[in-house]
């Protein structure tokens, strides 16, 4: 299926969505120090078969609220909230009370608090018609006091009455951009800016926009005397982003119960059931921040857990992946990341999708779609997810320029080689798009974009091939064809002989929303061996250039580049080599 043109936009199509403005009159005056004088609530409902996701923004148009607050409300029918997030919720009966989480108990004048909840229902599910902030009616502005003796006569004019029907259209709610990149100025990380321009020739690419990875809960705040993560927080990064007339910004969401079950390198701090710490503690508090008005002009890009739910499919030989699919710690968490940060109307999430070196056969590419859905599903509305993207931290080459899936040598496909194994790509670009028409026929929206990560997928230098081989022999013309000079396309960590790939640019091709750099260069993919410290990174033997490999390698040397340091970690002599063997050059 061709991709929708990227000029459109996406709107907020799937969900009931409705700006309230409720209570028109007289509202209460507020009673205490901390009460609102006035709000506003926009209340969206997405719902199912028998439930449905509530998202809750309520907005504080009066004084600024400094020791916390509460919103109530109460349902007309019998819906039933079963889980909340970013509010602590609870209900009696139809009546509702949403309050302050514990790290965003202010809510500033013109602020706004975003929350959400899973209920189920039968029957009708009208939505809610009017909600108190600290016992004040939201009503949409901010009311007058009333005199402290009641006047003497009675108005000349009675009060206006409230409409006897609704509006013949709601208020606008707010669209999405197709293509968030496109027309857009990328933020530049001033942290790995800092890194790259350091190293000699550093400077020629160190204004490239990279994403800011938050892969533990402490890099939401930014640590110092971390080798991994920078000073600079969650925040921090979109104030900078603000600063510098930024379009757009992009962050790896990371920190899975379990995470990266079969790589030891990447190994997260979250044990395998510890998914409320990942819901209360990481995916809560991003956002929270994300959701804050000031940043409301700005594209939040988030990449949603690389290497996860691809797991599930290929790798449950492996005990931790193995327990993963069993807890439903993965598609639960993914799903509740989905639903939190798609709720804001700024935000796109782009989810993981591996590479065509992992998912491009037939038994891993309708099964891995399958998943992906099941995981938007449980997000509570697909179009929680705006887009995917393959390749995020590895090597594929974006094209073979020398040969296709297609091709063959005196009647034998390239299938057959050993490289290519019976895989039905040999690159990455073929791979996005076919794996996008696949995602779109099991039930994402047909506007879904892809992103390709080129951060160091070019494969330039004094070894790139220069034409097709001539060799008779199917391996012989494949390997001495492909400009892809890995071992073994299932080696990820540190590859030597790689380089900087596309630069990062918008709609380069047919369904591609971007070529990125989601991967900043330089940074490790884990250590050439083992280095204790304390931020979660294991050490892979997969990383370890003495290694010989496993079955999921074909028994081949790593290919890994020596002296290593931890993954994340800056790693000047790989730096270099990817600016030296860059295609484009330099």
């Amino acid at each position: 299926m061709s991709p929708r043109p990227h000029t459109l936009v996406r709107g907020l199509t799937a969900a009931t969505a409705i700006t309230l403005l409720t209570g028109v009159g007289i509202a209460v005056a507020a009673q205490n120090a901390s009460a609102a004088a006035g709000c506003r609530v926009n209340y969206t409902a997405n719902s199912w078969s028998t439930g449905f996701t509530g998202n809750v923004q309520v907005t504080n148009l009066g004084d600024p609220i400094s020791n916390g607050w509460t919103l109530t409300w109460a349902f007309a029918g019998n819906q039933r909230i079963t889980q909340g997030w970013s509010a602590t919720i609870a209900q009696s009966g139809q009546n509702v009370t949403a309050t302050n989480p514990s790290w965003a108990a202010s809510l500033g004048t013109n602020a706004s608090a975003t929350f959400g909840f899973n209920a189920d229902y039968s029957g009708t599910n009208a939505n809610p018609t009017s909600f108190s902030l600290n016992g004040t009616a939201c009503t949409g502005s901010v009311p007058t006091t009333p005199p402290t003796t009641p006047p003497t006569t009675p108005p000349t004019t009675p009060p206006t009455s409230p409409p006897t029907s609704p509006p013949t259209s709601p208020p606008p709610v707010g669209t999405k951009a197709d293509n968030p990149y496109a027309g857009a100025k990328g933020y530049v990380n001033p942290e790995w800016k800092a890194k790259a321009d350091a190293e000699p020739g550093g400077s020629r690419v160190s204004s490239n926009p990279t994403a800011v990875w938050l892969d533990r809960i402490a890099a939401i705040e930014g640590t110092t005397g971390s080798s991994s993560n920078g000073s600079m927080g969650l925040e921090d990064h979109l104030d900078a982003a603000l600063a510098q007339g930024a379009g757009y910004i992009q962050f790896v969401i990371y920190n899975l119960p379990g995470r990266d079950c079969s790589a030891l390198a990447s190994n997260g701090e979250l044990g395998v059931n510890d998914l409320p710490r990942y819901k209360s503690e990481y995916i809560d508090p991003i956002a929270a921040i994300q959701s804050r008005a000031k940043y409301a002009g700005l594209r939040i890009i988030n990449v949603i857990e690389i290497d996860s739910l691809p797991n599930l499919i290929t790798n449950t030989n492996v005990a931790t992946c193995a327990t993963m699919k069993s807890n439903g710690g993965y598609v639960q968490g993914v799903g509740y990341a989905l639903n939190k940060l798609g709720a804001i109307g700024n935000v796109y999430n782009y989810v993981d999708a591996a590479h065509h070196g992992w998912i491009g056969w037939d038994t891993n590419f309708g099964p891995t779609a399958d998943i992906m859905l099941q995981a938007a599903q449980a997000s509570g509305n697909v179009k929680n997810v705006h887009g995917f993207i393959t390749n995020t931290a590895n090597y594929s080459a974006l094209t073979e320029p020398y040969f296709t899936i297609n091709s063959t040598v005196n009647g034998t496909s390239v299938r057959q080689s050993k490289w290519v194994d019976w895989n039905f790509y040999v690159d990455e670009l073929s791979f996005a798009q076919a794996f996008r028409t696949k995602l779109v026929s099991v039930g994402f929206d047909s506007g879904i974009g892809m992103l390709i990560d080129t951060s160091r997928n070019g494969w330039g230098g004094a070894n790139r091939p220069t034409g097709p081989s001539t060799a008779t022999t199917v391996d012989g013309f494949v390997n001495g064809s492909r400009i892809d000079r890995r071992i073994h396309a299932g080696n990820w960590c540190n590859q030597s002989g790689a380089g900087l790939g596309e630069r990062p640019k918008a709609a380069p091709a047919s369904g591609i929303d971007a070529y990125v750099w989601v991967k900043p260069p330089g940074e490790s993919d884990g250590s050439s061996s083992l280095i204790p410290n304390n931020e979660g990174k294991g050490f892979d033997r997969m990383c370890d250039p003495t290694y010989t490999g496993n079955e999921r390698n074909g028994n081949s040397a790593t290919g890994a580049l020596a002296n290593a340091p931890i993954s994340g970690a800056w790693f000047s002599a790989q730096f270099r080599e990817l600016m030296a063997n860059a295609y484009p050059a330099l």
